[in-house]
């Protein structure tokens, strides 16, 4: 386990390098529509830490990392925290397929809130796309970026989450 200085420079450094953040000193902005049809926007969500899961149906370790993703978002239910999946995929009828198969074996009451890149009403503070997949993000509860990660999840995204729950 890292100690508390570790982590804070772990995270200074990641700061440094967010070459995908939003403006400084302004909330990251998220919105559009859920595959249930329902809005979602991140200024609704405000109070609550916010984990972005960029990610693609092609992306083989985007989908290994699901279920450590659906697990540990449940593992702080009651917390204010929300896990929101955004998809990458370039078509998509390929981001439906996989959310009905996944729903046909899993219970569709643990899955996040998940969004579209591609829908007309997508936006995102991202300058832009990510190139490479996946891409977390972490807000704080008042919108703000803490935290970006390229490529797989490491610990301390979730350390990110944790630090910053009440």
């Amino acid at each position: 386990m890292l100690g508390i200085w570790t982590r804070a420079a772990v995270l200074v450094l990641l700061s440094l390098f967010a070459v995908f953040a939003q403006a400084e000193g302004e909330p990251f902005k998220l919105s559009g529509r859920t595959l249930a049809g329902q809005p979602f926007s991140s200024e609704a969500q405000r109070g609550k830490v916010l984990m972005l899961f960029y990610w693609s149906t092609d992306c083989a370790v985007c989908r290994s990392k699901m279920a450590e993703l659906r697990a540990n978002a449940q593992g702080w239910r009651g917390k204010p925290f929300e896990l929101v999946l955004v998809s990458e995929d370039r078509r998509r009828d390929d981001l439906l397929a996989y959310d009905k198969a996944w729903k046909s074996t899993q219970d569709p009451a643990l899955q996040p809130p998940s969004l579209w890149a591609g829908d007309a009403g997508f936006v995102d503070s991202l300058r832009q796309r990510p190139k490479r997949l996946p891409f977390t993000v972490v807000l704080d509860a008042q919108g703000m970026e803490r935290a970006n990660f390229e490529g797989r999840i490491p610990a301390e995204a979730w350390d990110a989450v944790a630090e910053l729950l009440p």
